[in-house]
């Protein structure tokens, strides 16, 4: 009798290691496939402003928006595509890095690298109607038509309610490597976040709901980086969401580029 009562109690014993087993595993995250690999095709080029050190980029309505950076040398423009002709522009006091922008509504919000403080203007004017705080430091931003999502150079992405600028949550962007670090200028698109990631000839396009970089561009060459300086990287993503366009550029380079995407085999 002892005999079986122990075997009823280890067959009891096993059966329930192994449903609590098979509930973990069905419970658990599913498993991250490693990222989509892209290259790029060139369609066309368009003349950029040489000297400006590139910090956000946007394009609306046939209108490019550019923050540029560099104490005593930031500002926001609005500029002609074609020609790459400045059509509005805002100087920052020489106290302020200029950085990302946003584009809400009727208004562009943008950011500064290390003063803590961001700046909203009227889109049409460039009148500035607001400031406001935060405790990061500032490097990209963009809207994803709902709420702000903020970059801080670290590997985490912040999101802000685009009325009062107030942290609402954050998510960490990672890689089947880990961490992505140094996490620069944002873009939203088609529901995604493509970020330049500083120093790197590299996009990575983040879920934002996971921070899982779901796919990589790779841009390597894409700009004759002979005769520029250390600083004067790729950083300016700009989305035509009328017509599906994805523009490119960097810091104090000559040129803006309209891509494709090409996946590599």
């Amino acid at each position: 009798m002892y005999k079986r009562q122990l075997l009823y109690s280890l067959i009891f014993s096993l059966v329930l290691f192994v449903t609590i087993f098979l509930l973990s595993l069905l419970m658990a995250e599913p498993s991250k496939s490693e990222p989509t690999n892209y290259s790029y095709r060139i369609l066309n080029v368009y003349p950029h402003n040489k000297t400006a050190f590139t910090q956000g980029l946007l394009f609306e309505r046939g209108l490019l928006y550019e923050s540029t950076g560099l104490y005593g040398s930031s500002s926001l423009r609005c500029i002609d595509l074609e020609t790459g002709a400045i059509l509005r522009f805002q100087a920052l006091q020489a106290q302020f890095f200029g950085e990302g922008i946003a584009i809400s509504g009727e208004r562009i919000i943008q950011l500064t690298w290390r003063e803590k403080k961001g700046f909203v203007y009227d889109k049409n004017s460039f009148e500035l109607i607001q400031e406001f705080s935060y405790s990061t430091e500032g490097w990209g931003i963009t809207y994803d038509g709902l709420q702000l999502i903020m970059s801080d150079g670290t590997s985490t992405l912040y999101f802000l309610n685009s009325s009062d600028f107030q942290r609402t949550g954050q998510v960490e962007v990672y890689d089947d490597n880990g961490p992505v670090y140094k996490l620069n200028e944002l873009e939203y698109i088609q529901g995604m976040i493509y970020a330049n990631i500083w120093l790197e000839e590299r996009i990575a396009i983040i879920d934002p709901q996971s921070g899982y970089v779901e796919a990589w561009i790779n841009l390597a060459g894409i700009q004759n980086m002979e005769n520029t300086g250390p600083n004067d990287v790729l950083n300016g993503i700009a989305y035509d969401n009328e017509n599906n366009r994805i523009f490119v550029t960097g810091k104090r380079w000559p040129q803006l580029f309209e891509i494709e995407l090409i996946p590599e085999e």
